[in-house]
């Protein structure tokens, strides 16, 4: 889940980490009131879960009230690749000296988190990986133990030969780690942490990202969302308890258990088609799960077929079958139904499913084989 900078910036506040003065403004008006009370220079950004902001004009200056009104009336509304600006966040402008990196990604290779740090900020920290990957400095992190003051010490003086500087930057490291933990983020940057002509160190920008794993820990994450920015099948696949990703393929699959779903998309590529998403109505028999998954699949133009892959353990296959029937009953789809149903109950299940004229296949490669060559007639 990301969040916007205003939020990550809140974050970064309550945990210690220096901030420059400001706030998000839904109107003109109050872009100009924001600015008022900051009496200085100050930047107006969008807040979208997009990058490039800058180039596509959300991010001005802005030297006086009347023009933060201005620039705030031109920005809010604007739409940023394919998002439209609501907020905007106004705050004041650094003098900048120097700019670096910080951040905190998950490294899936190792299985932990890592500190980055680099003394090229303010670039797409991608782009200095690829072009100079010696000016990044790694540090893994123990999930265990807290981050040690000599640790970050020791990151900041590979930055910054100023001893004060490196000093105030140690100590944002640590506290950026710290909001990493407390907050359950998957990932969490500063850039660019910038030292202004006078030595202070502070976070010009902020990003977060949770992870979703941990939503059930964090009640306040729901506030925090930005559903504009979200997929609406996926929103409507969460309120029913279900995971799907969308992909670009036409076969739409439903299956239960992840492993499953993952072995079923395999086949379909290996077979010579592209599933259409990863959907997974897990072990639960309740029937209208399946038929909240069949109107999200069908909602999907490019799905020319639809594969039911379901294993019965927990999860027992007249039930399912159950709800196909009254998902086709209700939905009247005209796409391709095809269906494998093997484990508890499934002869219940295939007599359910042959008393509405939908026949099930015996195996994995047979009904994925069967909704390729119904998905090709069909396109």
């Amino acid at each position: 889940m990301k969040i916007h900078e205003y939020q990550a910036k809140e974050l970064f506040r309550a945990g210690g980490i220096p901030v420059p003065p400001g706030s998000v403004a839904t109107t003109p008006a109050q872009a100009r009131q924001i600015a008022e009370s900051i009496g200085k220079t100050v930047v107006v950004k969008a807040q979208v879960h997009v990058g490039g902001r800058g180039k596509a004009g959300g991010v001005k200056l802005a030297r006086t009230p009347d023009e933060a009104e201005s620039i705030a009336n031109d920005i809010l509304g604007m739409d940023i690749k394919g998002l439209t600006v609501k907020k905007v966040l106004v705050t004041e402008a650094v003098e900048i000296a120097s700019e670096a990196y910080v951040g905190v990604v998950v490294d899936r290779a190792i299985k932990r988190p890592v500190l980055i740090v680099s003394a090229a900020g303010g670039v797409e920290i991608e782009e200095v990986a690829r072009k100079s990957p010696e000016k990044i400095i790694k540090l893994e992190l123990d999930p265990l133990l807290p981050i040690h003051p000599f640790h970050a010490r020791r990151v900041a003086y590979s930055v910054y030969d100023d001893p004060d500087v490196a000093k105030q930057a140690a100590k944002i490291i640590q506290q950026l780690v710290n909001v990493f933990w407390k907050n359950d983020c998957s990932l969490i940057e500063i850039n660019p942490l910038v030292v202004t002509p006078d030595n202070v160190v502070t976070a010009v920008d902020a990003k977060i990202n949770f992870d979703d794993n941990a939503a059930f820990r964090h009640p306040e994450w729901e506030e925090m969302r930005d559903t504009d920015a979200e997929d609406p099948a996926e929103m409507e696949a969460k309120e029913n308890d279900l995971s799907f990703v969308k992909l670009d393929g036409n076969i739409g699959c439903v299956v239960n258990g992840a492993g499953l779903a993952m072995a079923t998309m395999d086949l379909v590529k290996r077979c010579g088609a592209e599933p259409a998403n990863f959907l997974d109505i897990g072990g639960s028999s309740n029937p209208e799960k399946v038929i909240a998954a069949m109107r999200i699949i069908m909602r999907d133009s490019n799905v020319k077929a639809i594969l039911f892959n379901i294993f019965g353990g927990i999860t027992r296959c007249d039930d399912v079958a159950n709800g196909i029937v009254q998902a086709v009953q209700q939905l009247k789809p005209d796409l391709p139904i095809v269906v494998r149903l093997t484990g508890t109950n499934e002869q219940e299940a295939r007599d359910i499913l042959r008393d509405v004229g939908l026949a099930t296949a015996p195996g994995m490669e047979e009904v994925v084989n069967e909704a390729i060559k119904l998905a090709n007639k069909a396109a």
